[in-house]
């Protein structure tokens, strides 16, 4: 006697195969196949390139750059994504308003990797996200400048700077988990 097929088993299985993806890359002997979510399969793929792309030893150690996969960990439960946009999960009355721009600048530039969202911040977009007047959210962006942490773009955006991701990771980050555990 055959087995008995279970009611939407079948289609539960054949959708999650269809949400995964599966990528083969190959460059000279170097042969890689990817597969996964379209998430895991993109980290992978970043990863795969940093370290297949030749570098100058010296060159790598005086060069800035930011892991997605280690900005993405660092920042669970601090920011999310919803189909209305990113968010900010950590209370705004335990951030400064620096945190608070460069969490915005952070989820925005993550976004951007992981395409869920498509274009840097206006400085509208991160007052309203930020709760204050104008003034004072043109000051703060003029620190965030100043320090490095983020630039203004030629069309008037802003977004977060290498400089700024590797100072989320190594300082800012451990700050307001700190602040969030108290």
């Amino acid at each position: 006697m055959g087995a008995t097929p279970v009611p939407g088993l079948d289609r539960d299985k054949s959708n999650q195969e269809r949400d995964l993806l599966e990528v083969r890359i190959k460059r000279g002997e170097i042969e890689e196949t990817i597969s996964g979510t379209p998430e895991q399969v993109y980290l992978l793929l970043a990863r795969f390139f940093e370290n297949l792309l030749p570098t100058f030893e010296t060159a790598e150690r005086l060069t800035l750059y930011s892991d997605l996969e280690t900005l993405v960990k660092e920042s669970q439960n601090i920011i999310a994504f919803a189909e209305e946009g990113t968010y900010v999960l950590v209370p705004r009355n335990k951030l400064t308003d620096n945190e608070m721009l460069a969490l915005l600048l952070l989820a925005n530039h993550l976004g951007q990797k992981l395409g869920k969202t498509r274009t840097d911040l206006s400085k509208e977009e991160l007052q309203a996200k930020l709760g204050k007047d104008a003034k004072i959210t043109s000051t703060r962006l003029g620190e965030l400048i100043k320090s490095e942490i983020a630039l203004k773009t030629p069309d008037e955006k802003y977004k977060i700077t290498t400089f700024g991701l590797v100072q989320m990771l190594k300082d800012i980050l451990p700050k307001i988990k700190a602040k969030t555990l108290t």
